[in-house]
């Protein structure tokens, strides 16, 4: 995200997600799990895709994911690029990631439903759709709960 949308989803995502299972900064998922042996492919494609200007997103609702709340994340181009990836990487996806993917940015997660539903009513309260900004794409290892960076690139058109 842009520098000014990543401190505004970072500051809800601070406020709102458990602590103790906060362990990534704000982002939005396009995969769950790349296997790190094509972590150099990963990049080099990345880059690639970077070459260009940034997709154009905004976030489009609230949106209640049980036990959890999230903004839902528009961007045709922003999935395009997410299916180019898809593409390059087909016999390596976990089933979780052959699938098309909702885009969103997870503010709450793993709480109880009813406390769920409350952030989402109150934020759902002044919501409006707005453009959101992509600055750039990322790849990221898990290292059993802390996530550290392998791969990042920013757009430049």
């Amino acid at each position: 995200m842009g520098a000014a949308d990543f401190g505004w989803a970072e500051g809800l995502r601070r406020a709102h997600f458990p602590p103790e299972r906060n362990r990534v900064p704000a982002h939005i998922t396009l995969f769950h799990h790349l296997p790190p042996s094509a972590m150099d492919e990963v990049a080099r494609r990345l880059k690639a895709l970077c070459a260009g200007r940034a997709p154009v997103a905004r976030l489009a609702e609230v949106m209640l994911l049980g036990r959890g709340v999230a903004y839902r994340v528009e961007s045709p181009e922003l999935m395009a690029m997410r299916d180019e990836l898809a593409d390059a990487f087909a016999g390596l996806l976990v089933p979780q990631d052959q699938g098309r993917p909702r885009f969103h940015i997870t503010v709450q997660n793993k709480v109880d439903r009813v406390e769920a539903q409350a952030l989402a009513d109150e934020l759902g309260r002044s919501f409006r759709p707005r453009p959101l900004a992509i600055a750039g794409l990322a790849a990221w290892h898990y290292r059993g709960g802390p996530w550290e960076l392998a791969a990042k690139a920013s757009f430049r058109g």
